[in-house]
């Protein structure tokens, strides 16, 4: 099946490359790095205000979705641009009150559509970490069927990516919902987060691919661009092949998602393993073809070469969403992205 983005989808993409590249990300990222939430905050609301946290939340509370393929191009873009903070956790929190409803619902989800606040989500299966909780308005956690907002941030662990800030929220805080509907909003939510991770990550693939592409054509050895030789070439063109096999099953995710069809769980999984796997190709490929520089992290590369491998295992590991492809989705591939491991050593 051959996926088209029409004309309005396209802007949509060109809008935001545009708005994002003018908003200097890697100095954002560094200063969110370094626990200055200041720049990192002013890029949110820009976001907001172009309707990226609006494209999951209902109308009904003041959002313009659910419109999973418009999130899939945003996100791409959003991975491309390396935006830092909890931007898929604050998608998954507004799919997880939507499915939710009552008065949370009503109290977070237009402010969280409009950019007013800020959310982060830790749910039970996705690891025990809430991503940027000192950073938020509302860290919501998920516990058996019960959803709390949580008391504070709590204790702070260490990622590879340094602009990925990992807190340990503690027990208890409000309660406010419980029973099987937060059990089937939760569900619903976490296939969003992947969804939206697997798009980060093929946009971050896709940075990293066209960095290296433009250093091996100016870095010579021997008097010659290394892009000339055959095995950078094949390398990249592994590379490629990943993120363009990677492209047709997130749009085929968001087709699912969109239709609420049955087996969306094991297409959101195929297209973030996928994803995952070719953009983690992506980083190796740019670290070693960059040389000893690719490892400074004055360097921009490293901002992208870090989030690679994060977002790979995030909300839903390799072999986490392998299982659940071969579980759920007879129809649906999740074959690894070709790497030439003649040269991936």
């Amino acid at each position: 099946m051959r996926f088209l983005l029409d004309d309005e989808q396209r802007e949509f993409a060109r809008s935001l490359d545009a708005m994002l590249t003018a908003s200097d990300t890697p100095a954002v990222v560094r200063a969110w790095a370094a626990g200055n939430h200041g720049p990192g905050r002013g890029l949110w609301a820009r976001l907001a205000q172009a309707g990226v946290f609006a494209l999951a939340i209902p109308e009904a509370y003041e959002g313009v979705g659910p419109l999973p393929v418009e999130l899939a191009v945003a996100f791409t873009e959003l991975g491309r641009h390396a935006v830092p903070g909890p931007v898929v956790e604050t998608v998954a929190a507004g799919v997880l009150l939507g499915g939710v409803g009552g008065a949370a619902a009503k109290e977070w989800l237009p402010r969280l559509a409009s950019g007013a606040a800020s959310a982060t989500l830790r749910m039970d299966g996705y690891g025990p970490y809430a991503l940027d909780a000192d950073a938020v308005d509302a860290v919501f956690t998920v516990t058996g069927d019960e959803l709390r907002l949580a008391p504070g941030p709590g204790a702070l662990s260490v990622s590879c990516d340094p602009a990925r800030r990992l807190w340990r929220p503690g027990p208890g805080g409000e309660l406010l919902a419980s029973g099987p509907r937060v059990a089937r909003a939760a569900g619903r939510a976490a296939r969003w987060a992947a969804f939206a991770t697997a798009a980060q990550a093929l946009g971050t693939g896709e940075a990293l691919l066209r960095a290296t592409v433009a250093y091996v054509k100016q870095r010579t050895q021997f008097g010659t661009a290394i892009g000339s030789f055959q095995a950078v070439k094949h390398r990249l063109s592994d590379t490629l092949i990943g993120l363009e096999f990677a492209r047709p099953l997130l749009y085929g995710a968001a087709l699912a998602l969109a239709g609420e069809a049955p087996d969306a769980g094991a297409e959101v999984a195929a297209a973030k393993v996928t994803a995952g796997e070719a953009g983690y190709a992506a980083a190796r490929a740019a670290l070693q073809l960059h040389g000893a520089v690719g490892y400074t992290q004055e360097l921009d590369l490293s901002l992208w070469l870090r989030k690679a491998r994060p977002l790979r295992d995030a909300w839903g590991t390799p072999g986490a969403c392998r299982a659940r492809v071969l579980a759920d989705g007879p129809a649906v591939s999740a074959a690894r992205p070709p790497v030439s491991e003649d040269f991936a050593q």
